[in-house]
């Protein structure tokens, strides 16, 4: 059998296991482990645990269980509500403000916590019944959480950015510091827009007030004091120390990246303690079980894809249908629209950690004898990645904002994140065109390659 033809034979039945409703992970494992079987000599079974243990065993993959701490504490602490009530209160009088702060609130702390699921959950469950209280719709109120949360695999530190440094073999400092611009950009993309529907269905609220209709909430005039704006502060500036903290660490040489992900789960754990009174053993247990959770969950994902791509590596699955790509002598930017399809297309199902391990093999050669930045490419991969995030059937920020605020129809959900799902398009063909919004950062900070 060819190895194209095995390849397909490989790709058929892991979607025939996933369909079945097994958990990706062990999919994953089952399928790699039975063409090792049938495949492979009799002695590469043997080395199964071999294999998984040291593909995971990387000082790099060690900050993922440390970042998922640091986010745990932020994320289960009312450290997000906090953060957007003062964004809320110093952004109120900027016409939109309500919605632009639910943004700015998503963004700020996506960066702290590095997760898009908290980030959904953390500002959702103060900013969406505050916006409908407010008279915003409630598709425009969950598309705004959803799509604010997807920044959480963008901005530094973000997990799906380790997981690629490690897949693509490229620096970590430098693929943090190449998500800064284009998360700005998509923050002030999605602000932007927030501005634009916040005056629109203003004016329609108050067209039907003037034609004798219904008084919306969005016409009634809520003002906070400088004495309000300026309580706020104390609660959210130590968190603020925290992220500008851990990025001087990080990118000032002054730690590595699992040491950053170390100093700040402590600093987090320490500021709940000292801002919230939480250091009780019972109060700081969630934190460290769901910590467990989900790095256990993650970590068993990444070793069983490792796994997975070793089957193919070995069985020239990944080198011949990369040559194969390079065969086809698709232009330059042709073949880049093909891969990035093939990522929303697989987005449709897999989580973004899958999707990096299972194609790194694949689509990275190819693209590196094109010519692409590998470090931008991965930026322009996660951004389509995050897309996946917010679009049916698997998006799993859907759910989560299905989760917090159940009155609203999924259906409005989604059509609320489809205007979000276009900026965020826009803003791959604009790294497309202009690639130093992802580049120049690294480059100026790092130096040049």
């Amino acid at each position: 059998m060819t190895p194209l033809a095995l390849g397909a034979l490989y790709g058929i039945i892991t979607i025939l296991v996933m369909c079945s409703g097994m958990p990706i992970a062990f999919a994953l494992g089952v399928v790699a482990t039975g063409f090792m079987y049938f495949f492979m000599p009799e002695s590469a079974l043997d080395t199964v645990t071999q294999n998984v243990y040291e593909e995971i065993a990387s000082i790099t993959l060690l900050s993922i269980p440390l970042f998922i701490l640091k986010g745990a504490a932020i994320g289960k602490s009312p450290a997000g509500k906090d953060l957007y009530s003062a964004i809320h209160a110093w952004l109120n009088r900027v016409p939109g403000g309500l919605g632009i702060a639910n943004v700015f609130a998503c963004a700020l702390f996506a960066a702290m916590a590095g997760s898009s699921p908290a980030t959904c959950s953390a500002i959702g469950s103060a900013g969406i019944p505050e916006m409908r209280r407010r008279g915003y719709s409630p598709g425009f109120a969950a598309g705004i959480i959803a799509a604010g949360g997807t920044l959480g695999i963008l901005l530094p530190p973000s997990i799906t950015m380790i997981l690629y440094a490690v897949a693509a073999e490229q620096s970590l400092g430098r693929l943090f510091l190449a998500g800064i611009g284009p998360g700005v950009l998509l923050v002030i993309l999605f602000a932007g827009y927030a501005v634009f529907r916040a005056r629109k269905e203003y004016k329609m609220a108050h067209a039907i007030y003037s034609a004798g209709g219904v008084k919306s909430a969005y016409l009634d005039d809520e003002k906070f004091t400088l004495a309000q704006k300026v309580e706020m502060l104390p609660r959210v500036l130590p968190f603020l120390i925290l992220l500008i903290g851990v990025m001087v660490a990080l990118y000032g040489g002054l730690a590595t990246p699992s040491e950053t992900a170390g100093l700040g789960a402590l600093l987090a754990l320490v500021l709940i303690a000292i801002v919230y009174r939480i250091y009780k053993p019972r109060e700081i247990a969630p934190f460290l079980s769901s910590t467990i959770k989900e790095s256990g969950m993650l970590l068993l994902i990444i070793g069983m894809s490792l796994l997975y791509s070793y089957v193919m590596s070995y069985l020239h699955i990944s080198q011949s249908a990369a040559q194969w790509v390079v065969d086809m002598h698709l232009s330059k930017w042709l073949l880049l629209a093909v891969i990035l399809l093939m990522v929303i297309v697989l987005g449709f199902f897999l989580p973004p950690v899958s999707i990096i391990l299972m194609t790194a093999p694949i689509i990275l050669p190819p693209l590196k004898a094109a010519g692409f930045d590998l470090i931008w490419f991965g930026i322009v991969m996660t951004v389509v990645m995050e897309m996946g995030l917010i679009h049916p059937p698997v998006g799993l920020n859907l759910f989560v904002i299905k989760n917090i605020a159940p009155d609203i129809p999924l259906g409005d959900v989604i059509k609320g994140t489809i205007p979000f799902l276009a900026l965020m398009f826009a803003a791959v063909v604009l790294l497309c065109f202009f690639p130093g919004i992802a580049t120049s950062l690294p480059d100026m900070l790092m130096g040049v390659k």
